[in-house]
Protein backbone atom coordinates (compact mmCIF):
# COMPACT_ATOMS: atom_id res chain seq x y z
CA UNK A 1 0.00 0.00 0.00
CA UNK A 2 1.93 3.39 -0.89
CA UNK A 3 1.79 6.82 1.15
CA UNK A 4 -1.41 7.66 -1.97
CA UNK A 5 -3.81 5.24 -0.82
CA UNK A 6 -3.47 5.62 2.59
CA UNK A 7 -6.60 6.41 4.95
CA UNK A 8 -6.35 9.78 6.66
CA UNK A 9 -5.94 9.45 10.32
CA UNK A 10 -6.39 12.09 13.32
CA UNK A 11 -4.62 11.08 16.44
CA UNK A 12 -6.05 12.35 20.51
CA UNK A 13 -3.25 11.58 23.04
CA UNK A 14 -1.71 12.29 25.88
CA UNK A 15 1.73 12.10 24.79
CA UNK A 16 3.35 10.14 27.22
CA UNK A 17 6.15 6.71 26.40
CA UNK A 18 3.62 3.98 24.81
CA UNK A 19 1.77 6.70 22.53
CA UNK A 20 5.24 8.13 21.13
CA UNK A 21 5.62 4.50 20.29
CA UNK A 22 1.80 4.55 18.75
CA UNK A 23 2.35 7.74 16.95
CA UNK A 24 6.11 6.54 15.14
CA UNK A 25 3.81 3.56 14.34
CA UNK A 26 1.48 5.50 12.44
CA UNK A 27 4.62 7.30 10.90
CA UNK A 28 5.83 4.27 9.78
CA UNK A 29 2.46 2.77 8.57
CA UNK A 30 2.00 2.50 4.85
CA UNK A 31 -1.69 2.15 6.30
CA UNK A 32 -2.08 5.49 7.73
CA UNK A 33 -1.56 8.92 6.84
CA UNK A 34 -1.80 11.23 9.92
CA UNK A 35 -3.15 14.42 8.81
CA UNK A 36 -3.79 15.88 12.66
CA UNK A 37 -2.61 15.48 16.45
CA UNK A 38 -4.57 16.70 19.34
CA UNK A 39 -3.32 16.49 23.26
CA UNK A 40 -5.58 16.12 26.04
CA UNK A 41 -4.26 15.50 29.76
CA UNK A 42 -3.29 12.25 30.99
CA UNK A 43 -0.02 10.69 31.77
CA UNK A 44 0.96 14.62 31.07
CA UNK A 45 -0.92 18.06 31.16
CA UNK A 46 -2.07 18.59 27.69
CA UNK A 47 0.05 21.42 26.87
CA UNK A 48 2.96 19.16 27.95
CA UNK A 49 2.01 16.25 26.13
CA UNK A 50 1.56 18.51 22.69
CA UNK A 51 5.21 19.87 23.46
CA UNK A 52 6.29 16.03 23.54
CA UNK A 53 4.40 15.50 20.44
CA UNK A 54 6.09 18.77 18.20
CA UNK A 55 9.60 17.57 19.14
CA UNK A 56 8.82 13.91 18.19
CA UNK A 57 7.96 14.91 14.87
CA UNK A 58 10.55 16.94 14.61
CA UNK A 59 13.15 14.36 15.34
CA UNK A 60 11.15 12.03 12.59
CA UNK A 61 11.22 14.71 10.29
CA UNK A 62 7.74 14.92 10.00
CA UNK A 63 7.41 18.88 11.08
CA UNK A 64 4.61 19.78 8.93
CA UNK A 65 1.20 17.77 10.86
CA UNK A 66 -1.03 20.40 12.44
CA UNK A 67 -0.79 20.07 16.43
CA UNK A 68 -3.70 21.34 18.63
CA UNK A 69 -3.81 21.69 22.55
CA UNK A 70 -6.75 19.80 23.76
CA UNK A 71 -8.77 19.79 27.08
CA UNK A 72 -6.57 19.99 30.17
CA UNK A 73 -9.59 19.12 32.76
CA UNK A 74 -11.74 16.37 32.58
CA UNK A 75 -15.40 17.74 32.50
CA UNK A 76 -16.11 16.88 36.22
CA UNK A 77 -13.39 17.57 38.05
CA UNK A 78 -9.76 18.76 37.67
CA UNK A 79 -6.50 17.23 36.06
CA UNK A 80 -5.15 15.04 38.54
CA UNK A 81 -1.18 15.73 37.58
CA UNK A 82 -0.31 12.72 35.49
CA UNK A 83 1.82 10.00 36.32
CA UNK A 84 5.65 10.83 36.34
CA UNK A 85 5.70 7.23 38.21
CA UNK A 86 5.14 5.73 34.98
CA UNK A 87 5.91 8.16 32.46
CA UNK A 88 8.49 10.27 33.90
CA UNK A 89 7.84 13.88 34.88
CA UNK A 90 8.54 15.07 31.51
CA UNK A 91 6.01 11.97 30.14
CA UNK A 92 8.32 10.27 28.20
CA UNK A 93 10.82 8.90 30.33
CA UNK A 94 13.15 11.85 31.20
CA UNK A 95 14.36 11.36 27.70
CA UNK A 96 15.52 14.87 26.16
CA UNK A 97 14.44 15.44 22.69
CA UNK A 98 15.55 18.02 20.43
CA UNK A 99 12.91 21.04 20.62
CA UNK A 100 10.92 21.75 17.53
CA UNK A 101 10.53 25.32 16.58
CA UNK A 102 7.38 24.62 15.60
CA UNK A 103 4.46 25.87 17.93
CA UNK A 104 0.77 24.04 18.15
CA UNK A 105 -2.18 25.51 16.06
CA UNK A 106 -4.75 27.97 17.04
CA UNK A 107 -7.26 25.66 16.91
CA UNK A 108 -8.25 23.42 20.10
CA UNK A 109 -8.16 19.52 19.66
CA UNK A 110 -11.68 19.72 19.13
CA UNK A 111 -11.60 22.25 16.60
CA UNK A 112 -9.17 20.42 14.52
CA UNK A 113 -11.08 17.13 14.52
CA UNK A 114 -14.20 18.63 13.41
CA UNK A 115 -12.36 20.79 11.06
CA UNK A 116 -10.49 17.23 9.16
CA UNK A 117 -13.61 15.44 9.62
CA UNK A 118 -15.45 17.96 7.39
CA UNK A 119 -12.32 18.12 5.22
CA UNK A 120 -11.82 14.03 4.71
CA UNK A 121 -16.01 13.45 5.26
CA UNK A 122 -16.28 9.45 5.34
CA UNK A 123 -13.06 9.32 5.15
CA UNK A 124 -11.20 9.99 8.62
CA UNK A 125 -10.22 7.56 10.93
CA UNK A 126 -9.67 8.73 14.42
CA UNK A 127 -7.23 7.00 17.27
CA UNK A 128 -7.85 8.03 20.85
CA UNK A 129 -5.59 6.73 22.80
CA UNK A 130 -6.12 9.42 26.31
CA UNK A 131 -8.98 10.12 27.96
CA UNK A 132 -11.79 11.04 25.30
CA UNK A 133 -12.54 15.00 26.85
CA UNK A 134 -11.59 16.43 23.15
CA UNK A 135 -13.71 13.64 21.45
CA UNK A 136 -17.07 14.55 23.22
CA UNK A 137 -16.10 18.06 23.54
CA UNK A 138 -16.00 17.63 19.24
CA UNK A 139 -19.28 15.46 19.15
CA UNK A 140 -20.45 18.88 20.73
CA UNK A 141 -19.34 20.92 18.12
CA UNK A 142 -20.76 18.95 15.38
CA UNK A 143 -23.40 16.98 16.11
CA UNK A 144 -22.53 15.16 12.38
CA UNK A 145 -19.19 14.26 13.26
CA UNK A 146 -20.23 10.00 13.39
CA UNK A 147 -21.64 10.68 9.95
CA UNK A 148 -18.29 12.50 9.23
CA UNK A 149 -16.21 10.10 10.77
CA UNK A 150 -14.83 6.85 9.27
CA UNK A 151 -14.54 5.08 12.69
CA UNK A 152 -13.14 5.73 15.81
CA UNK A 153 -10.52 3.10 17.79
CA UNK A 154 -10.06 3.76 21.69
CA UNK A 155 -7.15 2.31 23.86
CA UNK A 156 -8.89 2.31 26.87
CA UNK A 157 -10.98 0.16 29.32
CA UNK A 158 -11.52 -3.30 31.25
CA UNK A 159 -13.54 -6.00 29.86
CA UNK A 160 -13.02 -9.26 31.71
CA UNK A 161 -9.88 -8.13 33.44
CA UNK A 162 -9.20 -5.76 36.01
CA UNK A 163 -8.68 -2.19 35.80
CA UNK A 164 -5.21 -0.67 36.57
CA UNK A 165 -6.57 2.49 38.45
CA UNK A 166 -9.61 0.82 40.34
CA UNK A 167 -10.67 -2.90 40.35
CA UNK A 168 -12.91 -1.94 37.64
CA UNK A 169 -11.30 1.09 35.78
CA UNK A 170 -8.53 1.89 33.11
CA UNK A 171 -6.73 5.18 33.48
CA UNK A 172 -8.04 6.81 30.21
CA UNK A 173 -11.95 5.91 30.83
CA UNK A 174 -11.91 6.69 34.39
CA UNK A 175 -9.90 10.04 33.75
CA UNK A 176 -12.88 11.14 32.59
CA UNK A 177 -16.29 8.74 32.21
CA UNK A 178 -18.46 11.57 31.31
CA UNK A 179 -16.85 11.87 27.95
CA UNK A 180 -15.96 8.19 27.44
CA UNK A 181 -19.83 8.00 28.30
CA UNK A 182 -20.70 10.08 25.07
CA UNK A 183 -18.03 9.09 22.79
CA UNK A 184 -19.69 4.91 23.57
CA UNK A 185 -23.56 6.60 23.13
CA UNK A 186 -22.50 8.18 20.05
CA UNK A 187 -23.73 6.47 16.79
CA UNK A 188 -20.92 5.45 15.24
CA UNK A 189 -18.59 2.40 14.77
CA UNK A 190 -16.04 1.75 17.71
CA UNK A 191 -13.26 -0.43 18.32
CA UNK A 192 -12.56 -0.45 21.73
CA UNK A 193 -8.91 -1.95 22.65
CA UNK A 194 -8.90 -2.83 26.32
CA UNK A 195 -6.30 -3.96 28.96
CA UNK A 196 -7.51 -7.13 27.90
CA UNK A 197 -5.16 -7.48 24.95
CA UNK A 198 -2.90 -4.37 26.01
CA UNK A 199 -1.85 -6.64 29.03
CA UNK A 200 -1.45 -9.69 27.45
CA UNK A 201 0.88 -8.72 24.35
CA UNK A 202 4.31 -7.54 25.47
CA UNK A 203 7.44 -5.69 24.87
CA UNK A 204 10.48 -7.47 26.36
CA UNK A 205 13.86 -6.35 27.06
CA UNK A 206 15.32 -8.26 23.55
CA UNK A 207 12.82 -5.57 21.88
CA UNK A 208 13.91 -2.37 23.85
CA UNK A 209 17.55 -3.36 22.35
CA UNK A 210 16.69 -3.95 19.06
CA UNK A 211 14.89 -0.55 19.54
CA UNK A 212 18.20 1.57 21.07
CA UNK A 213 20.91 -1.15 18.34
CA UNK A 214 18.41 0.62 15.31
CA UNK A 215 21.13 3.43 14.37
CA UNK A 216 18.20 5.61 13.63
CA UNK A 217 17.82 8.78 16.02
CA UNK A 218 13.18 7.72 16.89
CA UNK A 219 13.51 4.17 17.04
CA UNK A 220 16.54 4.90 19.89
CA UNK A 221 15.09 7.54 21.54
CA UNK A 222 12.12 5.30 21.97
CA UNK A 223 13.87 2.60 23.41
CA UNK A 224 15.52 5.06 25.98
CA UNK A 225 12.06 6.08 26.89
CA UNK A 226 10.78 2.45 27.79
CA UNK A 227 13.91 1.87 29.76
CA UNK A 228 11.99 4.00 32.24
CA UNK A 229 8.81 2.35 31.51
CA UNK A 230 10.20 -1.16 32.15
CA UNK A 231 10.78 0.12 35.63
CA UNK A 232 7.26 0.73 36.18
CA UNK A 233 6.18 -2.68 34.89
CA UNK A 234 8.23 -4.54 36.91
CA UNK A 235 5.72 -4.13 39.65
CA UNK A 236 2.92 -5.55 37.47
CA UNK A 237 5.42 -8.55 35.54
CA UNK A 238 8.23 -9.19 37.88
CA UNK A 239 10.44 -8.16 35.10
CA UNK A 240 11.72 -5.63 32.94
CA UNK A 241 9.18 -5.30 30.12
CA UNK A 242 5.61 -3.71 29.11
CA UNK A 243 2.59 -3.76 28.02
CA UNK A 244 1.90 -2.07 24.69
CA UNK A 245 -1.27 -0.07 25.15
CA UNK A 246 -1.32 2.34 22.56
CA UNK A 247 0.54 1.46 19.74
CA UNK A 248 -1.26 -1.59 20.09
CA UNK A 249 -4.16 0.15 19.65
CA UNK A 250 -3.03 2.18 16.34
CA UNK A 251 -2.13 -0.90 14.78
CA UNK A 252 -5.49 -2.53 15.33
CA UNK A 253 -6.65 1.05 13.72
CA UNK A 254 -4.61 0.45 10.44
CA UNK A 255 -5.83 -3.42 10.11
CA UNK A 256 -1.98 -4.49 10.79
CA UNK A 257 -2.75 -7.44 13.12
CA UNK A 258 -4.94 -9.85 12.69
CA UNK A 259 -7.43 -10.47 15.59
CA UNK A 260 -9.02 -13.64 17.30
CA UNK A 261 -11.63 -12.52 19.38
CA UNK A 262 -13.51 -8.95 18.85
CA UNK A 263 -17.17 -9.21 19.04
CA UNK A 264 -19.31 -6.33 18.33
CA UNK A 265 -21.49 -5.57 21.73
CA UNK A 266 -23.31 -2.86 23.39
CA UNK A 267 -20.42 -0.63 25.68
CA UNK A 268 -21.98 1.91 28.44
CA UNK A 269 -19.17 3.32 31.10
CA UNK A 270 -20.27 3.97 35.07
CA UNK A 271 -20.27 7.41 35.71
CA UNK A 272 -21.69 6.84 38.83
CA UNK A 273 -19.47 8.06 42.08
CA UNK A 274 -19.01 4.73 43.83
CA UNK A 275 -16.34 2.27 43.29
CA UNK A 276 -17.96 1.44 40.04
CA UNK A 277 -17.26 4.86 38.35
CA UNK A 278 -15.08 4.59 34.97
CA UNK A 279 -15.67 0.95 34.34
CA UNK A 280 -16.54 -0.11 31.02
CA UNK A 281 -19.35 -1.90 30.98
CA UNK A 282 -18.86 -4.66 28.35
CA UNK A 283 -21.82 -7.05 27.58
CA UNK A 284 -19.81 -9.68 26.79
CA UNK A 285 -23.23 -12.60 27.78
CA UNK A 286 -22.79 -14.53 24.34
CA UNK A 287 -19.16 -15.91 25.04
CA UNK A 288 -20.78 -19.10 25.92
CA UNK A 289 -22.60 -19.17 22.18
CA UNK A 290 -19.60 -17.88 20.19
CA UNK A 291 -20.76 -14.26 20.54
CA UNK A 292 -23.43 -14.19 18.51
CA UNK A 293 -24.39 -11.12 16.40
CA UNK A 294 -26.45 -8.15 18.24
CA UNK A 295 -28.64 -6.21 17.03
CA UNK A 296 -28.28 -2.08 17.18
CA UNK A 297 -24.18 -3.16 18.95
CA UNK A 298 -21.49 -0.88 17.38
CA UNK A 299 -18.59 -1.54 19.56
CA UNK A 300 -16.18 -4.12 18.38
CA UNK A 301 -14.31 -5.05 21.91
CA UNK A 302 -11.20 -6.53 21.13
CA UNK A 303 -10.37 -9.47 23.61
CA UNK A 304 -6.93 -11.18 21.93
CA UNK A 305 -5.08 -11.36 18.72
CA UNK A 306 -4.30 -14.03 16.16
CA UNK A 307 -0.43 -13.01 16.34
CA UNK A 308 2.31 -11.64 18.29
CA UNK A 309 1.95 -8.27 17.98
CA UNK A 310 5.96 -6.67 19.25
CA UNK A 311 7.58 -8.94 16.31
CA UNK A 312 5.08 -6.62 14.00
CA UNK A 313 5.45 -3.36 15.85
CA UNK A 314 9.33 -3.60 14.84
CA UNK A 315 8.78 -4.60 11.74
CA UNK A 316 7.07 -1.55 10.84
CA UNK A 317 9.04 0.50 13.02
CA UNK A 318 12.23 -0.74 10.96
CA UNK A 319 10.53 -0.72 7.63
CA UNK A 320 10.19 3.23 8.29
CA UNK A 321 13.70 3.79 9.84
CA UNK A 322 15.47 0.95 9.07
CA UNK A 323 18.80 -0.41 10.73
CA UNK A 324 22.15 1.13 9.47
CA UNK A 325 24.36 -1.69 8.92
CA UNK A 326 28.05 -0.84 9.24
CA UNK A 327 29.93 -1.06 6.00
CA UNK A 328 30.86 -3.99 4.09
CA UNK A 329 28.31 -5.83 6.21
CA UNK A 330 26.24 -8.68 5.07
CA UNK A 331 22.40 -7.86 4.16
Amino acid sequence: MTQSTASPFYLDCDTGIDDALALAYLLASPRAELVGIGTVSGNIGAAGGARNTLDLLHLAGQPDIPVAVGAHDPQVGTFHGGAPHVHGVNGIGEVELPTSDRETVAESAAELLVRLARQFPGELRVVAIGPLTNIAEALRLEPELPRLVADVTIMGGAALVPGNMTPVAEANIVNDPEAAAEVFAADWNVTLVPLDVTMTNVLEESHRQELLSAGHAVPQALGEMLGYYFGFYVSQFGRECSAMHDPLAAAIAVGGVELAVAPVVHVEVDTTHGPGRGQTVCDLRGIYQGYPAVEGARCRVVLSLAEEFAPHMLEVLASRWPAVRPEGAAA
